[in-house]
């Protein structure tokens, strides 16, 4: 019953419209009542011990970090690198999105930030040159959701604090996975683009494409020293988002010199409105997690799986599909706050690998930002490519099933994910 109450609540308050924060807030509250343990000092202290997590600091160092680095001229030449590589390709520029998206996604670790900047430059440069624009902005929406995967990683981060698992372990574990997920949307896009005329850009000279890399250098450096200091044990997930942000900081004003002092104001500003989102959100899922676990619901739900836990294959399809179905309603962060303190006593009695199944599970979250309704990464899409959500929905489908599969890959061949990270750690 306790389990009914919980998610009837939540998911009542969030048909009419209640911020999700506030939804997890209401849905504790009902489960308090129900449980005739109503105490407002409690809901305060989980809300407080919520945000107070020293993990959690990296949040706020990303997403300035990803705000430094879009501002200071860091992106542009990223994208001017990939186009020097593969620009003159036949369908080059979807490549170059590609590329720039892997690129992207070891530096700012959120898709939705990956997307607009991508997306500002590419979308009108792809649509010039004769490419679709429904399946250019679908392919951009797609290439986004790498950045979640590839360390440094936000949802990576929310899930090792709400899990207690290793950040480093998770980080490194989600390199493949991107990496494959890259080269998916590479071999789809050429299958896409096989019969189009699409305008293509002369191909480089050795020296043209060393200048561009010269230009990118101290871009391509970052995700070396971040990926290489976790690895080394030089410092903390959270201590690389504050060297990330410096980082981004110092190349922007000393280095390409693009960012001048009186954009930090608002560029401090916009970080750390997103910033109080996540954090937000994460206080009011500590409330919802601590009742969860007082209620006794990950017992309940252990029970209701019972008989799958002894098929560890047959547990992770079925959890995926559940998680694959709530992602077309709920964002990213709410999921993964909502869904990992209850799943996770499920997948430690099954004896599945923990940083396993959390690289699935945000594996499985982000394509959740390219379904509809609430698709995050949609709504920034078609928002930079100016077109409705119909259209970008016939654009995308293809490079969205080619991301399935690969999820479907991860969960049938787990040494997909656990070789590479034995090799890296």
């Amino acid at each position: 019953m306790t389990l009914g109450i919980f998610l009837g609540s939540l998911l009542g308050v969030m048909a009419l419209g209640m911020p999700i924060a506030f939804a997890l807030l209401f849905s504790g509250v009902a489960l308090m009542f129900y449980m005739d343990i109503f105490d407002s000092q409690i809901i305060a202290q989980n809300l407080i011990n919520g945000a107070d997590n020293f993990p959690l600091m990296a949040i706020p160092f990303f997403i300035l970090a990803g705000e430094l680095m879009n501002a200071g001229g860091i992106s542009k030449r990223i994208i001017s690198l990939a186009l020097a590589l593969v620009g003159h390709i036949r369908g080059g520029l979807g490549y170059v999105a590609i590329l720039a998206s892997i690129l992207f996604a070891g530096l700012s670790g959120s898709a939705v930030a990956d997307t607009a900047a991508l997306g500002a430059i590419l979308i009108p440069m792809m649509v010039k040159a004769g490419y679709d624009r429904n399946r250019s902005t679908g392919l951009i929406a797609a290439g986004g959701i790498i950045a979640p995967v590839i360390p440094p990683s936000i949802p990576m981060i929310i899930f090792g604090v709400t899990s207690g698992i290793s950040i480093t372990k998770l980080f490194m574990a989600g390199i493949v996975p991107g990496l494959l997920i890259g080269i998916g949307l590479m071999v789809t896009w050429g299958v896409v683009v096989r019969k189009g005329q699409f305008d293509v850009y002369p191909r480089k000279s050795p020296k043209e494409i060393l200048e561009a890399a010269k230009g990118a250098v101290w871009a391509l450096i970052l995700p070396v020293i971040i990926v290489g200091g976790l690895r080394g044990g030089v410092f903390t997930p959270t201590e690389a988002a504050v060297v990330a942000a410096f980082y981004a900081l110092f190349v922007g004003v000393a280095v390409y010199r693009e960012l001048p002092m009186r954009k930090l104001y608002s560029i401090l500003i916009v970080s750390a409105k997103t910033t109080s989102v996540v954090m937000f959100l994460a206080a009011a899922a500590m409330v919802s997690a601590w009742l969860i676990t007082v209620a006794n619901i990950p017992l309940q739900l252990t029970e209701l799986l019972g008989p799958l836990v002894e098929n560890p294959l047959l547990l992770m399809i079925v959890i995926n599909a559940i998680v694959l179905l709530v992602g077309t309603a709920m964002d990213l962060t709410p999921t993964i706050l909502i869904l990992t303190p209850v799943l996770m006593p499920i997948i430690q009695e099954a004896g599945i690998d923990p940083i396993y199944f959390g690289v699935v599970f945000i594996v499985n979250t982000c394509i959740g930002l390219l379904t509809p309704p609430v698709g995050t990464v949609l709504n920034v899409a078609c928002g930079v490519g100016r077109i409705g959500m119909e259209d970008i929905m016939r654009g995308v489908w293809p490079f969205l099933l080619v991301e399935i599969l690969i999820l479907i890959l991860l969960i049938l061949f787990p040494s997909l994910i656990t070789v590479p990270l034995h090799w890296l750690t």
